[in-house]
């Protein structure tokens, strides 16, 4: 597109596929929690074989954003994976209590999938028409909750389970070790991406799929570049007003260089202040990635617009990602 002058109406845009390595305790986590994810999905099947295609699709759904939080960050699963053990011991301490053996499907669960969206055979799609803030909770709700277990034994033998993960999924927290973050730290250390040529400061926004990772990146950021005021964030749970705020912090001071957002950012802010772009997570809907990068590659926009997607390339994921970038 060009203007009435003949000029190109968008700025050039050039994107990256940056592919890392896990390390041996990382690959680890991944293997036993993506062996966990696929023993549940084949639990679950028994489900649509009897009718109950709704438990089936739920239960699918929360074994999905586990998955996807496994790829997140070692905070993003190591919190999901305790939230979800903590859920379910305690839906255990109810069954107890009332004598049922039998693990029916929950109640809770048929109610967030009432309020949000009407068809659960067509998860995916009825969630890209929710509110970002919407998408959250309910992937917050599910996720914690929703189970393959039937009987007593079986949600013992899951509590048990998701246990060892969380103890694998600590360990790796603990150390410290973290392949993406440390890509995401030299991108932060290259001066000729983060400074222009006469020394000052650019901006740069940081898109994750979830909150975990957020509080997570906004902590080491805040760490490593030495001053809390460095960075600001936007999520799903900030009201209207506080998205302004922030909004308004990242393009007028200019003592904050760092917006870490979720896709609540991607929602009809004019990010143009910046013209550089990471993709800390990527979202399997490609539309996403165009929202996204549409914050600051838009009509006024007089820098080029850079992208950095970070992808992690042996696992399966990473795989499918790293083959579509390259397309």
């Amino acid at each position: 597109l060009l203007t009435m002058e003949g000029k190109p109406l968008f700025p050039e845009r050039r994107a990256y596929t940056v592919p890392y390595d896990l390390s041996s305790e990382e690959k680890h986590l991944y293997e036993a929690v993506t062996l966990y994810v696929k023993d549940e999905m084949n639990r679950a099947d028994r489900f649509a074989d009897e009718g109950d295609v709704r438990r089936r699709n739920t239960v699918g759904f929360a074994l999905t954003v586990l998955q996807r939080r496994l790829a997140s960050s070692p905070e993003a699963i190591l919190r999901s994976l305790e939230r979800r053990r903590a859920r379910l011991e305690r839906r255990r301490h109810e069954l107890a209590g009332t004598g049922s053996g039998a693990f029916t499907f929950s109640t809770k669960i048929a109610e967030i999938f009432a309020n949000h969206i009407g068809d659960i055979a067509e998860i995916d799609d009825d969630l890209d028409d929710l509110d970002v803030a919407d998408v959250e909770q309910v992937e917050e709700d599910v996720v914690d909750a929703a189970t393959a277990a039937r009987t007593i034994a079986e949600l013992d033998h899951e509590i048990r389970c998701l246990g060892q993960l969380v103890e694998v999924a600590a360990r790796v927290r603990r150390s410290g070790t973290d392949r993406k973050w440390s890509e995401l730290r030299d991108i932060l250390d290259r001066q000729e991406i983060t400074e222009d040529r006469d020394g000052n400061p650019r901006k740069i926004i940081v898109f994750t799929e979830h909150r975990d990772t957020l509080n997570y990146l906004l902590d080491r950021i805040t760490t490593y570049l030495g001053r809390p005021e460095i960075a600001v964030s936007i999520h799903g749970g900030h009201t209207r007003e506080e998205r302004r705020v922030a909004q308004q912090r990242f393009t007028q001071d200019p003592e904050t260089r760092v917006l870490v957002a979720t896709d609540a950012a991607g929602e009809g802010l004019n990010l143009q202040r910046a013209h550089l772009m990471v993709n800390y997570d990527l979202p399997w809907n490609p539309n996403r990635i165009e929202q996204r990068f549409g914050r600051i590659h838009r009509i006024g926009q007089t820098e080029v617009c850079h992208l950095w997607n970070l992808v992690a390339k042996d696992t399966r994921e990473g795989a499918v990602f790293i083959r579509l970038l390259d397309k």
